[in-house]
């Protein structure tokens, strides 16, 4: 198992980082069962819906992977869009079909509310319209997340997560310290370094020289922290 697909975040994390339900993101990951009562007989049927993301295992733990976690980031992206989970369930598994892959992090995905595209040439304006059979379209709408995702060359996969931005000091890399949200280039957790501020009496001059951080680094690390315990 490849590093970008090793269960490492548990649900209720997850549910922090990218501002969605526990319950939620269960359900996304694992499926789900229900019961709702026959029109006909008026007797209970039991059911089951499946996961939104596709999973080479279904038998994983309700833990995510970094390239689960990228999945979800862009479901939810999806969804504020206004698409329905059908919608976007159809369009991963005509995704699947085009590239072989299972992933929403394979390759970029945009939407302009209506269409899901996907990005399949070196040409960043070249996308293909998914559902559509096959026509080739120019994006003309915002790309939400492409200055947050950066994708490994050679895998075409999600390999870093910037949730502030590439210029916001903090990533979420697979390879570094268990996936932990770290300050880009230092390797230090951004719990790490929200707990010695607290620790510090909030006082961000120690914690640059306990830590060996420079200020705009501990702001960096502040600000998302506050953002997942107010999320």
């Amino acid at each position: 198992m490849e590093i970008w697909d090793t269960p490492i975040y548990n649900p209720a994390y997850v549910s922090q980082l990218i501002d969605l339900s526990t319950g939620r993101i269960k359900r996304w990951l694992q499926g789900y069962a229900f019961t709702y009562k026959s029109g006909i007989s008026g007797e209970k049927v039991m059911s089951y819906k499946a996961p939104v993301i596709g999973r080479d295992d279904s038998n994983l733990p309700n833990y995510a992977s970094f390239l689960d976690l990228i999945d979800l980031l862009f479901v939810k992206q999806f969804l504020t869009k206004g698409l329905s989970l059908q919608k976007i369930r159809k369009a991963l598994i005509e995704a699947q079909s085009l590239l072989g892959g299972y992933h929403f992090a394979q390759r970029l995905f945009f939407t302009d509310g209506k269409n899901i595209y996907l990005q399949i040439k070196n040409d960043s304006e070249s996308l293909i319209e998914l559902l559509s059979g096959g026509h080739w379209v120019i994006s003309k709408f915002i790309k939400e997340l492409a200055h947050q995702i950066e994708f490994d060359e050679p895998t075409g996969f999600a390999a870093r997560w910037y949730p502030l931005g590439k210029n916001g000091l903090v990533v979420l890399d697979p390879k570094i310290s268990f996936g932990r949200p770290i300050i880009v280039g230092k390797n230090i957790s951004t719990d790490n370094i929200f707990n010695c501020y607290l620790g510090e009496n909030e006082n961000i001059s120690k914690v640059c020289n306990w830590l060996d951080l420079n200020q705009e680094q501990v702001n960096a690390a502040i600000k998302f922290e506050t953002g997942l315990k107010a999320a």
